[in-house]
């Protein structure tokens, strides 16, 4: 098998460090690896839309939801990896954007719904698209029967250490 920057990293470890357990370190730098190489070309692609991360993630689980595609900002922020002053300011600039409206909750009128706008609707597809798009063209250059039992793998992995980790990090 080749080596790569991991395995070099590894081999510094081993000298300064002997007794330290290698593998742990080896699946946390490539699984780090992987989703920075995934990171940049989802990046790369929201960018050209004019999106942030942030500004991705909640168009992207708002328009997952479903018709009428809206969510409480504290379900929304609970579903998200972000802290609710954050989930606000992001919710401020697609308003200001008009990707969404804020919206009185019609049950009571004292909450606040998020809704997307049609022309939310179509940016969040669109960004989806891309960022899908951007990451296949990565994932492609691994083979199938790779693919698979990486996607095997690594659900495996996440349900055995589903109650070890801080629960929000495994949603």
């Amino acid at each position: 098998m080749k080596r790569d920057e991991v395995d070099d990293i590894l081999d510094a470890w081993r000298v300064e460090l002997p007794d330290l357990p290698s593998e742990p370190l080896e699946i946390v730098k490539r699984i780090a690896r992987l989703s920075g190489v995934l990171d940049a070309a989802t990046a790369d692609e929201l960018q050209l839309l004019g999106l942030t991360r942030a500004e991705y993630d909640v168009l992207a689980t708002l328009r997952r939801s479903g018709p009428p595609f809206r969510m409480r900002p504290g379900t929304l922020t609970s579903s998200l990896l972000l802290s609710s002053g954050g989930t606000s300011n992001v919710i401020r600039r697609l308003a200001e954007a008009g990707y969404v409206a804020r919206r009185a909750a019609e049950q009571d009128g004292r909450g606040a719904l998020v809704e997307l706008t049609d022309e939310g609707v179509r940016i969040a597809e669109k960004a989806v698209r891309a960022a899908t798009g951007a990451q296949a063209a990565v994932l492609d250059r691994i083979p199938a029967e790779v693919s698979a039992v990486l996607v095997q793998t690594l659900r495996t992995s996440l349900d055995a250490i589903r109650g070890e980790a801080p629960r929000r990090a495994l949603r």
